[in-house]
């Protein structure tokens, strides 16, 4: 295994890299559009309101696959073309989106409604009520499910070995294919994906010690 990683270190190395990349960026941009629908999901319009819920059970109801084959193979022929990495990577964003929002959600609904009350009768605007106020204390209830959420989120960023993202898996597909050495191979891959899940994990766990107690 030693000498597989000295030979290959640079190649996993890269992936590694693109892992992280995509994983990053897939994070902040889930948790922007899933905070926003969640948001919208409470709107007292009931346009804006069933769209909204149309959107997350729509995107948690298929394949992760399916959303990133859409933007590799489908919207090139129409529009725009993606590579792999962006292809997979907006893929993961829409996708983890439709959960967070659900979580995020469920979040905001726990916060009690005097909250809002509350705010709204200090003199502070719907949207300031709902980012200074609620969102705050929305976002402390949810921190293990939204951890757990980030978490799959990197394990799904796998999926860019299916569009050739250059990811860590993609990496790993193609030293295992050159080497036929399957086993050492994705023994260092999932101990990378391990470097970055397992310090997440303990910090959501720290988090959410630290604000039960407060």
């Amino acid at each position: 295994m030693a000498q597989l990683f000295q030979t290959y270190s640079a190649d996993f190395v890269n992936g590694f890299k693109y892992t992280i990349y995509a994983s990053l960026l897939a994070l902040i941009f889930s948790l922007i559009i899933g905070t926003l629908m969640a948001i919208l999901q409470l709107s007292h319009n009931r346009i804006i309101r069933s769209l909204s819920k149309a959107y997350v059970a729509f995107f948690r109801n298929i394949p992760l696959l399916i959303i990133v084959m859409f933007f590799y193979v489908i919207a090139p022929m129409y529009f725009y073309s993606f590579d792999g990495f962006q292809a997979g990577t907006i893929g993961l964003t829409i996708y983890t989106s439709a959960f967070i929002a659900e979580t995020v959600r469920s979040g905001i609904q726990t916060v009690p409604k005097g909250q809002m009350e509350a705010g709204l009768s200090s003199g502070f605007s719907y949207a300031e009520t709902l980012r200074f106020i609620v969102l705050p204390q929305a976002f402390k209830i949810v921190v293990p499910p939204l951890g757990n959420q980030f978490i799959n989120l990197i394990k799904n960023s796998s999926i860019l070995a299916m569009v050739a993202g250059l990811d860590l898996m993609y990496q790993g597909d193609l030293i295992a294919s050159n080497t036929f050495n399957t086993f050492d191979t994705y023994i260092i891959v999932g101990l990378f994906y391990l470097i970055l899940t397992l310090p997440l994990s303990y910090l959501m766990n720290y988090l959410d010690k630290h604000w039960s107690k407060a």
